[in-house]
């Protein structure tokens, strides 16, 4: 598309709609900016989220794309559909935004994960110059609450580990949070990935697809024993979650881990939770049942791949590996 030939007469609808357009069309992000510059026209919060978005999705960067998707989505529902320039966006309406979220009873931490990713996309129309940094984020809540609702004790995940289901794809849900919580929490995308060249000398050895993180953990027999029940033959992949002929794995990752939530969602209700059951609980559950093991908090951060705190590093490089197969064997048999 040339750029010379946009007429500088276009309204700002037209401009919209021509700019949509264009971002279907483009996958340099340089070039919706010279698109910009060329109409010297305000940009919306949901045009510069179009370019945005659609560049992270050209690098490669789908999780990060999707996440900031979701984000303006929500935004969008509180304007009621309605477009806001970017400039425009002050504390005063943050605010408002913040409430209209609190009053649709999310936790502190959704509120929070809306307002960092919206404060995200924000400076980075910044940073290319199309607006002045004004700090509209600074009165409300983008902090982490620390919190650990979703841990069940061990006597709970026992309860989930003997229940009594019929249907198959309940007990497929069942089985693969109780794998989880024998593999130290491992998250669901890591379970989905998981092929035959992960299992190495008796370890399971793979890297976190969130950090790159290599882990090893030791195989034991109840592990297998889930992977023998579910695994297909011929598949490369450990459980049936992807399809290695598919082509968008990503897409096939995301519809089975909502899936599997939703049928731990009826699960948890079975149970009478106090909390949505979800994959994630599992790794929740993990951490916090090691704790109550007096497993140390270095072992436990190894264990979960975790590596953000500095007095954590300086144990890292000191702890046997032994240790971690240690720990996590004494919780699969407070499980079993």
């Amino acid at each position: 598309m040339n750029l010379s030939k946009v007429k500088t007469t276009l309204t700002q609808g037209q401009f919209t709609e021509f700019f949509l357009q264009f971002a279907k069309e483009s996958t340099h992000f340089d070039e919706f900016l010279s698109l910009i510059n060329l109409k010297q026209k305000s940009v919306t919060l949901f045009d510069f989220s179009v370019a945005l978005i659609s560049d992270l999705r050209v690098q490669g960067k789908l999780r990060l794309a999707e996440t900031y998707s979701t984000s303006v989505e929500s935004f969008k529902r509180f304007l009621k559909g309605d477009d806001i320039l970017l400039q425009d966006i002050d504390g005063q309406l943050l605010a408002k935004y913040e409430s209209y979220l609190i009053s649709k009873k999310l936790t502190l931490n959704t509120t929070s994960f809306y307002m960092r990713n919206l404060r995200s996309i924000y400076n980075r129309a910044v940073e290319k110059g199309l607006i002045i940094q004004m700090n509209p984020f600074k009165r409300v809540y983008t902090g982490v609450d620390v919190t650990n609702k979703r841990a069940l004790p061990i006597s709970v995940i026992k309860d989930i580990l003997d229940l009594k289901l019929e249907r198959d794809t309940l007990i497929f849900a069942r089985d693969l949070f109780i794998f989880s919580f024998y593999l130290r929490g491992i998250s669901f995308v890591d379970i989905a990935y998981l092929t035959r060249d992960n299992l190495k000398g008796g370890y399971l050895v793979y890297r976190r697809r969130k950090t790159n993180q290599e882990l090893s953990i030791k195989w034991e027999p109840c592990m297998q024993e889930i992977v023998n029940r579910y695994h297909l033959k011929g598949s490369k992949y450990l459980l049936p979650i992807l399809n290695e002929n598919s082509t968008d794995l990503r897409h096939q990752y995301l519809k089975m881990s909502h899936n599997v939530n939703r049928k731990l969602g009826q699960i948890g209700r079975v149970l009478n939770l106090p909390h949505p059951l979800t994959m994630y609980v599992a790794r929740h559950s993990w951490a916090s049942a090691a704790m109550n093991k007096r497993v140390p908090l270095a072992v436990i951060s190894q264990a979960m791949g975790h590596d953000s705190e500095k007095t954590t590093k300086i144990y890292l490089s000191a702890l046997d590996k032994s240790e971690i197969d240690e720990a996590n064997n004494l919780l699969i048999n407070a499980l079993l």
